[in-house]
């Protein structure tokens, strides 16, 4: 049985402390917004998975109480950075499986400012769910006082400068590219417009990523509704309905750890087989891709991610971003939203924001970040420790 994206909804994406608000404000907002995209009432949503990861458990019915109380299952998500798309995903599972026509897929965060922690509670990293990947990278770098989320991708950066000549340039090309994009998008918590220089002469957070490379802590929620193709059939939806057509999880392979380089530690590998199943589950490939929505919670995870789905080959990504392959008239146009450096990252809203975007490309609605002609879009999102999602939509 088909899935189908019938309504999308997404607060925007703040500054924590920045707004007056609650989790369950920012969920009555998103949600309330996904439902009157599809034209129905939350009354016709069956089941609904729910995606955070800074909230305690049943969080999620506090947050849905505020679309209604119905008595529907709700399932309370946490995958890291890769929570949102799992709830997704889940939510897909539900609907092609036949155990509902009607899902409502939710993700939300409310954070704290500064930057993550390496996902240790109290820095005890002997008991943290990542201590295996940071393990690998202090083997092959030691530790250093900066943000552990940052230093173990600006290490990958450093290999993968080491081994194919990849600039500080091109890892700047990203966030420009990013930011330059965000200049049109509402939602975005960033709207700047920043050059290869500015980014380059910004705060370094740890060598070589600056911080106008790193995605900001963010408050914020996404939603997505999830129908059968029956659903669709039967009822006079008020968007236009946008087909999953294919979708592949994984987790952490012995790829990722065997090497020792940091590289494989933050998930290239897992990424490239999800992109690969992916394709051939679709019979599609990246060649009919238009528009991307990737991770790029750092600038070197974008550049990781244009190798692990094929859009290049190794060490090639930073002259194809340099080129302007992955923006408008490019190839691809990769992170019209602004993506996770400058749209923001709110880690349980961000893998169902993408696909919000992605609806809204495939939908032709996207407003003056439209890519000409999207008729397909793939999403990729990604979580330490560890989980990929990829996810091929196409207009219905």
């Amino acid at each position: 049985m088909k899935a189908y994206v019938a309504g999308v909804g997404m607060t925007r994406f703040e500054k924590p402390e920045s707004r007056e608000w609650q989790y369950w404000d920012m969920v009555r907002e998103a949600g309330s917004a996904a439902l009157a995209d599809a034209g129905i009432s939350y009354g016709d949503v069956e089941q609904v998975p729910i995606g955070y990861c800074f909230q305690p458990s049943t969080a999620g019915q506090r947050a849905v109480y505020e679309l209604g109380l119905t008595g529907i299952p709700v399932y309370n998500v946490n995958n890291n950075c890769a929570t949102g798309s799992t709830a997704l995903m889940l939510a897909r599972q539900l609907v092609e499986g036949g155990a509902a026509d009607c899902v409502l897929a939710v993700g939300f965060e409310k954070m704290k400012r500064g930057a993550l922690g390496g996902g240790a509670d109290g820095g005890d990293f002997a008991t943290s769910p990542v201590a295996r990947h940071y393990g690998i990278m202090a083997a092959r770098h030691g530790f250093e006082m900066t943000p552990p989320t940052a230093q173990i991708f600006g290490d990958a950066a450093r290999e993968h400068m080491e081994k194919y000549g990849t600039t500080e340039a091109q890892l700047a090309a990203v966030a420009a590219k990013n930011h330059r994009h965000s200049a049109h998008n509402p939602n975005a918590q960033f709207q700047d417009v920043y050059d290869v220089d500015d980014i380059l002469a910004a705060r370094v957070v740890h060598h070589p990523l600056t911080k106008l490379q790193c995605s900001p802590t963010s408050d914020g929620a996404a939603a997505a509704v999830v129908v059968s193709e029956r659903f669709v059939q039967e009822r006079e939806l008020r968007g236009s309905p946008v087909e999953i057509v294919a979708q592949a999880m994984t987790t952490d392979t012995e790829d990722s750890f065997a090497s020792g380089s940091c590289v494989d530690v933050v998930g290239q590998p897992m990424s490239r087989v999800a992109a690969r199943q992916v394709y051939e589950r679709s019979g599609l490939g990246i060649e009919d891709v238009d528009v991307v929505e990737l991770h790029d919670c750092f600038s070197i995870n974008e550049l990781l991610t244009y190798e692990a789905l094929g859009m290049c080959e190794p060490g090639e990504s930073g002259k194809l971003v340099e080129s302007g392959g992955t923006t408008y008239g490019g190839r691809w146009v990769v992170n019209p939203s602004g993506g996770l450096i400058s749209k923001g990252h709110p880690l349980g809203a961000t893998g169902i924001a993408q696909v919000a975007e992605l609806v809204w490309q495939l939908r032709g609605t996207a407003g003056e970040r439209q890519v000409p002609g999207a008729e397909v879009g793939l999403a990729h999102n990604i979580g330490l420790g560890g989980a990929a999602v990829v996810t091929l939509l196409r207009a219905a």
